[in-house]
């Protein structure tokens, strides 16, 4: 079987953010575009379909693109295969530090720095809390000192996540925004979960206190282009084996399920969240259908690698290499996601078993690359 190329898969996917965002990129269009951590994971596809915008329908009026990132990880290949492109600046900063003096004012900001992958959170407990509230905090600030000014910012959109709702009861499942939460303040996630949670109270505080249009997302289980095959997160993991011809390897016993939301999706809904959410409020972005084990995802990855690439590997299961590996882990995540469908217009429409597929197209041009 001919695998497609990296090209037409981007262009693909590409078309489809950008045709189901025209009204957000229209308001957006003009106006300048911060975006904290834009060398991460969803930085991919918030940069790439932002300048996307600006080589098809924006080009009488781009969107200025600014990435700040610390590179804790590394600087991708794809970030610094765009310089040179004159509606993109790219600068190393660590938000958890006061902000430059000669920082700009945007017109939109968003703030995806932090550490969303469970092993690297573990790692950098104190990092990971400082990017989500210090971070936050310090961007919050200049933009009420901006407002002093007199120039408002038009939409701050903060990166909350699924994981505030720690373990949800049965009853809470599909889970909405107005469910509060079965978090542990103490185990080994509570570094981010409880930053994440503190992150959005700031936010509403800012909302109601300042005027300032936060808004917050909380993705459930993205997977897709732009997230590194060194994760350490299950899909990457499932596909760095699968590209070495080697078995997936389960570090539990299957059962936890799983709603899976392809990353052209979610951030088709990021930036509907980031320019028609309602100032204060949080968003569940994700997808409801199907709800899949762990077990099926990966037989779904094995029959989609061996259609692809001939893979004949097979799910074996060993013990955690880590003794608080699954700890506190949620036995179910599935949102209920139509607060976005009713207010912002978000409606996911990429299959679990394509967005599988092309992911693993993705990492198969970009297993080289991406292995920082």
């Amino acid at each position: 079987m001919r695998i497609p190329a990296l090209n037409d898969l981007l262009r693909t996917d590409l078309d489809y953010i950008c045709g189901n965002l025209n009204e957000e990129f229209e308001r957006m269009a003009g106006g300048s575009l911060l975006i904290t951590g834009g060398a991460g994971f969803l930085g991919y596809y918030l940069v790439l379909a932002a300048l996307h915008f600006n080589q098809t329908a924006g080009k009488s009026q781009p969107i200025r693109v600014a990435v700040w990132d610390n590179f804790l990880r590394g600087r991708p290949a794809w970030l610094t295969a765009l310089e040179g492109n004159e509606h993109l600046t790219v600068r190393r900063y660590d938000l958890i530090e006061p902000l430059p003096a000669d920082m700009p004012d945007f017109d939109w900001i968003i703030h995806a720095a932090g550490i969303a992958s469970p092993p690297y959170y573990r790692k950098y407990p104190l990092k990971t809390i400082d990017a989500n509230i210090n971070g936050l905090r310090n961007l919050l600030d200049h933009c009420v000192a901006q407002a002093d000014r007199g120039r408002d910012v038009s939409g701050f959109l903060f990166y909350s996540s699924s994981e505030i709702y720690g373990d949800p009861s049965p009853d809470a499942i599909p889970t909405s925004e107005e469910y509060r939460g079965l978090v542990s303040c103490t185990g080994p996630r509570a570094c981010y979960d409880e930053s994440k949670r503190l992150g959005e109270t700031i936010c509403v505080i800012y909302a109601q206190q300042h005027g300032i249009p936060t808004r917050q997302a909380r993705p459930f289980n993205n997977y897709g282009p732009g997230l590194k095959i060194t994760d350490k997160r299950v899909i990457p993991d499932f596909a760095r084996e699968i590209l070495a011809g080697r078995d997936l390897v389960m570090f539990s016993d299957g059962k936890p399920t799983r709603t899976c939301c392809y990353s052209a999706d979610a951030i088709t809904g990021y930036y509907k969240v980031l320019v028609k959410g309602r100032n204060g409020e949080p968003y569940n972005i994700g997808t409801e259908k199907p709800e899949i084990s762990m077990t099926e995802l990966s037989n779904r990855l094995i029959a989609t690698a061996g259609e692809l690439f001939g893979y004949r590997g097979r799910l074996v299961h060993r013990p955690a290499p880590e003794a608080v590996y699954l700890v506190d882990n949620p036995n179910r995540r599935c949102p209920n996601i139509d607060k976005a469908r009713s207010e912002l217009g978000y409606n996911p429409g990429v299959s679990i078993d394509d967005g599988l597929r092309r992911s693993l197209i993705w990492y198969h041009h970009n297993q080289q690359a991406e292995e920082a």
